[in-house]
């Protein structure tokens, strides 16, 4: 299997990676509700724009299916940039989080494309402790990445995820045997995901996964 994680802006490389090229692309972007990460403040004048435009090299570069998790509070502005195929509702149990009507315990994830084979539009991942990812405000669980890349890929299929995070998703590609091509902007962040898809690869594999970090934006951080 092949890795490839690439510091930097997400528009600079996907303008850089071949169209229809990936198998599917599962990403988790900002929401643009004002949150504090590492390097930047979660707030874009112009964060519609930016999402169109990332969408449209999506779009290009994906060959299937295109899953975005987009947060309640964007579901009409995702309509306008492009209508979903479907919807999928990411069932988070005993999440705490506040809503109008309590507690908010589900979060959208807008699919493009036709999966290859038939599934369920609701996906169950619980938000449990995990000290892996200790340093990033708001990751996903690895089950939330496990059951989309059961869903939309088969063993050997490239993925790619244009917000990397804390790993979720390359460390879901590296025990399904699955290629995996990541981009993470803040450098902390890109450090974190670095090692815990190498933990996931040592274990996985027994023994530690060879190549050379970078934070040149063209260069594969393995090889």
């Amino acid at each position: 299997m092949n890795y490839q994680l690439f510091h930097g802006d997400c528009l600079a490389h996907l303008r850089s990676i071949d169209s229809q090229s990936v198998d599917a692309t599962i990403c988790d972007p900002p929401y643009n509700v004002g949150f504090e990460y590492s390097e930047y403040n979660d707030v874009n004048d112009q964060y519609e724009q930016w999402c169109a435009e990332w969408m449209a090299e999506l779009k290009r570069v994906t060959s299937g299916v295109i899953a975005i998790s987009v947060g309640q509070a964007n579901l009409s502005m995702w309509a306008r940039i492009a209508p979903p195929t479907w919807w999928i509702a990411w069932w988070k149990p005993s999440a705490m989080g506040r809503c109008v009507v309590g507690f908010n315990n589900w979060e959208p994830i807008a699919v493009y494309g036709k999966p290859k084979k038939a599934g369920c539009d609701v996906i169950r991942a619980m938000i449990t402790p995990d000290a892996t990812v200790k340093g990033h405000p708001c990751p996903k669980p690895k089950e939330w990445a496990i059951k989309q890349i059961e869903a939309f890929t088969e063993p050997s299929d490239t993925v790619l995820d244009i917000f990397m995070g804390s790993g979720t998703t390359g460390v879901g590609c590296v025990e399904l045997d699955r290629n995996y091509m990541g981009i993470e902007l803040d450098a902390d962040y890109f450090a974190l995901s670095k090692k815990n898809i190498e933990r996931a690869y040592k274990r996985v594999n027994g023994y530690r996964l060879q190549g050379h970090a970078t934070d040149t934006l063209d260069l594969p951080l393995f090889a």
